[in-house]
Order: C-alpha cells, then sequence, then structure tokens
C-alpha cells in the first residue's frame, strides 16, 4: 500500500497513506464537535472483529486526561480485552448506549445497532463505492446520522493518521513463513490468532529453521510493507538490493524490496518516471517476472491502483522458469495485480492452491500449485497489539479534535455524511448510496 493514488482519487477520497504525493491539501471549515458523552461499541459485524479502538488501560488515560470527557464501553463477550479488564481500570460498562454523543468502534456498524441522529466513528468502507456497503450508507443517511470514517482522518498535509496496516504487514509475513511450512514441513508454526500477543508469534518464528536458501520479494514501503519487513529482520531474514537478488548467488535467507522504479517501464520504451506513474500508471507494463524466476516467496504489501498494469498475470504464472512457492498477497485485491489471487481466504482456513495450468483451485500444496495466503482482515489475528497501537494514535493526533473545536478541521474532512446528507466533499457518492 505504498503506492500513493493520483491526484483526481485524492481529491476525491480526501485521504492517503503516509509517504504518498502531497500535491492536494484539503482544507475545510470546522464542524462542530467538543464531543462529552462518548461510548465504545460492541462491534458486531461477522464473523467476530476482537480490536478496539481504545484498550482499557487508554479508556483510563482519556478520562485523565480530559476529566470533561464521559467516557463507557459497551459490555461485549468478543473482545480481545475483555470486559473483568475494563472493570479493573474502572472504566463503566453499560449495555445500551443511547445516551452517547459519539459512539466509536473499529469496523462498520450492523444496521440493526445504528442510533438515529447520533455521531459514529469506524471505518465505513463506503467512500470506494463497496456494493455491500451501499445499505449502511443509505441508513446513515436516512437516520439523520454523523458519519466519521478512521480512513479519512488526516492531517492538513492529507497523510492519513490512523491505520491498521502494520499489523496486516506482521501477520501476513507470519503466514507466509506458515505457508512454506505447510508444504515444506518443520516444526508447526501456530497461527498468529492463536497467539496471545506479538512476542508469543516471534518466538515461534525465532525456532522455526529457515532454510539458507530462501528468497522473499516484497512490494510496498508503506505501513503493511514497514510490518512485513520487521517480522523479516526479527526472523534473521537479510534486506539485499533488487539488483543483488537478481544475481541469485547470495546464501540466505534473503529478500528484497520492489519499489515503482523496479517494478514498472513504461510502454512506450522513454525512461520512467515515478511521479508520472504514481499521478497515472496507465500505459506501463510490470516486469516482475524476472524477480519471480529467482524468488521462493512473494509477499505483495503494495496499493494497487485499478488504472495499473497487473504485477502477475496468468501467462506469468504458468511461465516454466517461474520459482515462486507461496504468494503471500497481504493487500488482498481480489481481481487486482496478482491473477494467483482467485479470493479472499480467511483466518481459519488462510491457504489455497493456485494451479499453474489451469488458473483455479485447488488445495495447498497440490503438485502444480503455488500455495497462496489472501487472508482480508489479517490485523484481527493480532488484536491486542494491534489496538493498542491504533489507540495510542488515536489518543494523540484525534482525540484532542474530536473533544475540542476541530481548529484544523480533521474531523471535518473525515466526515462523510451529516443530518441526513452527504457533506459537499462525499457528493459522489449519492448515486451510490441511492443503488
Amino acid at each position: 500500500m505504498s503506492a500513493p493514488w493520483g491526484k483526481n482519487e485524492l481529491q476525491r477520497y480526501g485521504a492517503h497513506e503516509a509517504g504518498a504525493t502531497k500535491q492536494v491539501r484539503l482544507f475545510l471549515p470546522p464542524m462542530s464537535t467538543a464531543y462529552r458523552k462518548i461510548g465504545i461499541i460492541r462491534e458486531g459485524k461477522e464473523p467476530a472483529d476482537r480490536r478496539v479502538p481504545l484498550t482499557p488501560a487508554q479508556c483510563k488515560e482519556v478520562m485523565q486526561r480530559h476529566p470533561e470527557v464521559d467516557l463507557v464501553v459497551q459490555r461485549s463477550p468478543v473482545r480481545a480485552f475483555t470486559d473483568a479488564e475494563y472493570e479493573a481500570f474502572e472504566i463503566p460498562l453499560v449495555d445500551e448506549l443511547g445516551d452517547r454523543d459519539l459512539i466509536m468502534g473499529v469496523k462498520e456498524v450492523p444496521l440493526d445497532m445504528l442510533l438515529p441522529k447520533k455521531a459514529y466513528l469506524f471505518f465505513s468502507h463506503t467512500i470506494k463505492e463497496q456494493p455491500h456497503n451501499r445499505k449502511l450508507l443509505k441508513a446513515v443517511l436516512d437516520r439523520g446520522i454523523r458519519l466519521i470514517d478512521h480512513e479519512l482522518l488526516t492531517n492538513p498535509h492529507g497523510e492519513r493518521v490512523l491505520a491498521f496496516g502494520y499489523w496486516a504487514g506482521v501477520v501476513g509475513a507470519y503466514n507466509g513463513m506458515r505457508g512454506w511450512q505447510l508444504i515444506h514441513g518443520g516444526p508447526e508454526l501456530k497461527p498468529a490468532h492463536a497467539c496471545h500477543d506479538l512476542e508469543e508469534l516471534e518466538r515461534h518464528l525465532h525456532a522455526f529453521p529457515l532454510p539458507k536458501d530462501l528468497r522473499i520479494i516484497l512490494t510496498g514501503g508503506g505501513r503493511v510493507g514497514k510490518g512485513a519487513m520487521g517480522v523479516l529482520e526479527r526472523a534473521g531474514v537479510k534486506r539485499i538490493s533488487p539488483k543483488e537478488f537478481l544475481a541469485a548467488n547470495n546464501t540466505g535467507p534473503v529478500y528484497t524490496v520492489l519499489g515503482s522504479t523496479d517494478l514498472y517501464q513504461r510502454n512506450d520504451g522513454k525512461p520512467f518516471d515515478k511521479q508520472a506513474f504514481h499521478d497515472d500508471p496507465q500505459d506501463h507494463h510490470a516486469v516482475f517476472l524476472p524477480f519471480a524466476r529467482v524468488a521462493h516467496m512473494y509477499m505483495a504489501c503494495h496499493f494497487w491502483d485499478p488504472r495499473g498494469p497487473k504485477i502477475l498475470n496468468a501467462d506469468d504464472l504458468r511461465d516454466p522458469g517461474l520459482t515462486l512457492q507461496v504468494i503471500a498477497d497481504i493487500s488482498c485485491d481480489i481481481g487486482g495485480p496478482i491473477d494467483s489471487t482467485l479470493r479472499a481466504s480467511t483466518i481459519a482456513e488462510p491457504f489455497y492452491g493456485y494451479d499453474r495450468n489451469s488458473g483455479t483451485e485447488r488445495p495447498a500444496g497440490s503438485p502444480g500449485t503455488i500455495t497462496v495466503m489472501a487472508v482480508d482482515n489479517l490485523p484481527c489475528e493480532l488484536p491486542r497489539d494491534a489496538s493498542e497501537a491504533f489507540g495510542r494514535d488515536l489518543i494523540e493526533r484525534v482525540l484532542p479534535s474530536l473533544v475540542g473545536n476541530d481548529e484544523e478541521g480533521m474531523i471535518a474532512r473525515a466526515t462523510i455524511a451529516e443530518g441526513g446528507a452527504l457533506t459537499a466533499t462525499h457528493r459522489y457518492l449519492e448515486a451510490y448510496a441511492k443503488g
């Protein structure tokens, strides 16, 4: 998810990853915030998401730093942090949130849990007109709800301030190693979701005997990529340059990171222009195949612009010189840049096999297949660590604007709807909301 959106997408959606182009700066007039009665909702989406926007200790910190705020937590049997842990920090637990002004969560709120005329803060997954959440946006409008989206919370430069991407990279890289173990044997790696936290996950990985000739490619240097790189480094996998990687004469285990300059070329043969590619990736093609002919594992951590070229198409995957055995599509773009990602997999069943010849799914480990990992909710596997990091950014970077007067317009920029209408920045969603 490191490649930035083009200028049009930034203007349309109003947010981008840190490190992306800073051509667009969106300033909107402050909206009234100063929320005093805040509630943390019980996550209701299925399958259950165990993450929280604030841990018990962080809730206590909020109450101490902002004594004017009345904070409560709705009881839940599924959180990674139990009700008893919140009680231990003297956080009030409630069954209903009808008296709250602002209700915070992580994932989309089920329609039957949306209370009219309230303000909500969660990941709505509506700004790209995702079909499965059209009814959610329509309900928000019909019920006069103010919808603030975590994904749109940005600083004045348009850089996102909240995200779980780092933890997707951590778990995705670990799952890539689990995929290798699945087809090659060795000590079984405990699933990430069965580990108490990152410390336990890394203990299992450190004990796993990585083959000395293991060669890994990684695309994407943003939050997701950094999470994956951290796991590889701590597991003793050495980073080398793309040029060294192609030489294929290094003792491993080793990995390399491909940026857009390494990964793409212009169709007209002219020198590659990184900024021009990021603004409009059409009329380019990927040059990934030479790397796929010397690598054993590919970890995809990039952001893919749908206008851009594929990285590995079906013909590439049939190439007789291909040496890839595991593809961990951490970005999980179905129908996107990697044709082996036929569908999203699940935390319970994270792997399937991609038949290189037929382009169809077969059981993981079957002869003639590449083992694919394409879980689309990876941070849920380390909910305690992911929640701790997310809550820290929420407290330091967002809460002052939520409980204050939003002088920089952060909450205004992140507001999709209010009072039964879409905000000016998001009026492009009108047809989508109406179906």
